[in-house]
C-alpha cells in the first residue's frame, strides 16, 4: 500500500513537470528562404501542395519537425509542411497592429512612417524592446511589442 501512493506521488511529479517544460518551451519562428514556396499536406515530398506562399522572409511558427521537414503555422492560422530547405532562421517580424517607426530606439526620436499591420519588416539588429528594420524604402526602429515572429 505504501509503494503504491509513493509510485503515485512520483508519478504526478514527473508528469506536472513534464507538462511545465512543454507549456513554457519558446516558440521557434522561421522565416520563409525563397519567394516560392510549397506548404503540404504531410511530411514528405510525395505529399500534396496544400497551398504555396509567395512572400520572401515571411516568418512562420514552427509547431512540429519530422526528419527533413517542418510543420508551421502563420499568423492568420493557415498550417502544413515545408521542407527544411525553404526556411532559415527568423529574420523578420510582421505587427499585429499600427506601429510608428522611429528615426532612433526612442519613442522622443522623429517619426518617420505608420507602418501598417501584416507588413513583413526585415529585422536588422535588435536593442531592448526596440528592433531596427527594413520594409519598402523605409528603415528606422520599431518597438517590438504586438508583433508575430519574435521571441526574446
Amino acid at each position: 500500500m505504501f509503494k503504491h501512493k509513493y509510485l503515485i506521488k512520483i508519478l504526478i511529479i514527473l508528469l506536472s513537470v513534464f507538462f511545465y517544460s512543454i507549456t513554457n518551451a519558446e516558440d521557434i519562428f522561421l522565416s520563409l528562404k525563397k519567394n516560392k514556396v510549397n506548404v503540404r499536406y504531410g511530411p514528405s515530398l510525395e505529399s500534396p501542395v496544400k497551398f504555396i506562399y509567395k512572400k520572401i522572409n515571411l516568418p512562420v511558427k514552427q509547431i512540429d519537425k519530422k526528419e527533413n521537414f517542418r510543420r508551421i503555422i502563420d499568423l492568420k492560422n493557415n498550417s502544413g509542411w515545408i521542407h527544411s530547405s525553404q526556411l532559415k532562421p527568423v529574420n523578420s517580424i510582421i505587427p499585429i497592429k499600427d506601429k510608428i517607426l522611429f528615426k532612433e530606439p526612442s519613442n522622443f526620436s522623429r517619426p518617420i512612417a505608420k507602418i501598417q499591420t501584416g507588413r513583413v519588416l526585415i529585422i536588422e539588429k535588435c536593442v531592448s524592446n526596440w528592433c531596427k528594420i527594413k520594409t519598402g524604402n523605409f528603415k528606422g526602429w520599431i518597438k517590438i511589442n504586438k508583433v508575430w515572429g519574435f521571441t526574446k
